[in-house]
């Protein structure tokens, strides 16, 4: 029984090892040399020094409460540089970072999404509200499932 054990996780691992994807690479617009340039000189620019005092005294509060760096602006403009000139060009928009464009609005770049998730959320909220109400907390598993909620 032992040897069948062996060969059936043998086998498991074989086709483990044949459906993984393979090695990961970035995004076009990621590998784009005109975005990477861009990034780096932006970077050097404004993401140090006395630039980077600069850009954090201009940075709306908002962003900087949620957590956008300088890096992220970096990113964010170089991005839209890129997208400009490829639609010069007469090319397909490409994705950057795993994501297609999108405008940023207030510190949301993905204001669908962040709106879609917020809307997960109080969903969420809303189903606890009523597992509490139904299920008696001495129930075997009631910890488990708040606490999976939360």
């Amino acid at each position: 029984m032992a040897a069948g054990g062996a060969a059936r996780a043998a086998l498991l691992l074989l086709l483990g090892a044949a459906a993984a994807p393979g090695p990961a690479r970035g995004s076009q617009g990621d590998r784009e040399p005109l975005y990477r340039e861009c990034l780096g000189r932006c970077e050097r620019q404004n993401c140090s020094g006395a630039a980077l005092r600069h850009f954090r005294a201009r940075q709306p509060l908002y962003m900087g409460l949620t957590g956008w760096t300088c890096r992220d602006d970096c990113k964010y403009e170089c991005m839209w540089l890129t997208v400009r000139l490829y639609v010069q060009g007469g090319h397909r928009v490409p994705q950057f970072h795993g994501k297609w464009p999108f405008s940023r609005f207030l510190f949301f770049q993905e204001p669908a999404s962040a709106f879609a998730s917020f809307l997960n959320g109080l969903a969420s909220f809303v189903m606890l509200l009523r597992y509490k109400a139904a299920v008696p907390p001495a129930s075997p598993m009631y910890p488990t499932c708040v606490a999976f909620a939360w």
